[in-house]
């Protein structure tokens, strides 16, 4: 794990590619080529995570080899999150490429909260404030227990069907908890929410507002109080960017779609967007990203290899447990 960890600090160039760590993922890595891909098997598939986790001039390589890899064992390949600037290497390799959501983006030289466009996120804040919120950083070692607590409320807030979405999102714990920040919300002295960060490297480095819950009663604003912080400090550190990350199913647009597009699955994605809210909570993470004014809006990618296929669309849902 710290290995895979090294080479996603050393080349990785997607502001998400530290969800690679999560448990239940694999690694390929070959001899031909540095980085790693990361992926999970499902079915049939080996459902790709993040693009190629590498040197630019040695993407391509460790494509083709994971997709020898593949063969092999008689798998086929499916990619989500592939970045823009991959989207050809991918058409190169064979593969059919379609947007699935979009990725946002704070540049934190460039962020104030000042104006009328704010005015809504500002008195939310206050709010919070106002109630004795007492936002701080805390290892996750010291208060592992107060946060299992705030999950175990809020999943159980959702229903009792709903399942905790995995693969796209992140988690707490393991081998790489250290390169994590984690800022608590505590209520005379009792955790009511959290915000995990995680470190986003490459060209927009900077960290990844990565996993956060909250209980059921928390005030209003205490998530935007947290984040606000996190803004502050990050900023104060000198970093240059806050990732939201990944939503899908939002900022489609039929121009994003590269040519060779699937038909089939842009209208998928649009049933998905305008219909898919019990599959994944894509409205009310936008509504969340958007209020922080993104300064980039980015469209990501989903790529099949060969020909799309809806029993992949099918398996990347069961592995998130969105279905």
């Amino acid at each position: 794990m710290l290995d895979v960890l090294e080479k996603l600090s050393k080349s990785a160039d997607n502001p998400s590619a530290f969800l690679a760590l999560n448990s239940g993922n694999s690694y390929f890595t070959d001899p031909s080529a540095d980085g790693v891909v990361a992926y999970r098997e499902a079915g049939s598939y080996l459902i790709q995570f993040g693009g190629v986790h590498g040197p630019a001039d040695q993407r391509e390589a460790l494509l083709r080899a994971f997709l020898a890899h593949a063969a092999a064992r008689r798998r086929k390949v499916v990619a989500i999150q592939v970045l823009t600037e991959d989207v050809d290497l991918y058409a190169r390799c064979g593969f059919t490429v379609n947007q699935v959501g979009s990725s946002y983006s704070v540049h934190l030289p460039d962020f104030a909260l000042r104006g009328t466009r704010f005015m809504k996120l500002r008195n939310k804040i206050s709010r919070a404030r106002r109630s004795g919120l007492d936002v701080t950083e805390a290892p996750f070692e010291e208060c592992a227990a107060d946060i299992a607590a705030i999950d175990g409320a809020w999943l159980r807030s959702k229903g009792r069907h709903v399942k905790e979405i995995e693969f796209l999102v992140g988690e707490m714990g393991g081998p790489a908890q250290h390169a994590r920040r984690l800022l608590v919300g505590r209520l005379d002295g009792v955790p009511i929410a959290y915000i995990s960060y995680s470190p986003a490297y490459g060209s927009r480095p900077g960290w990844l507002h990565d996993l956060s819950r909250r209980l059921p009663d928390a005030p209003p604003g205490v998530m935007e109080a947290i984040n606000l912080t996190a803004v502050e400090t990050f900023r104060q550190e000198g970093a240059a960017w806050l990732h939201f990350g990944f939503t899908p199913f939002t900022g489609l647009a039929d121009e994003h779609d590269p040519a060779g597009a699937s038909a089939a699955t842009r209208r998928i994605m649009r049933l998905l967007a305008d219909h898919g809210e019990k599959v994944y909570p894509a409205a009310s993470q936008l509504a969340y990203k958007e209020k922080w004014g993104p300064h980039l809006v980015l469209p990501e990618y989903l790529a099949f290899h060969g020909r799309a296929r809806l029993g992949a669309i099918w398996q990347i849902l069961r592995v998130t447990k969105s279905v």
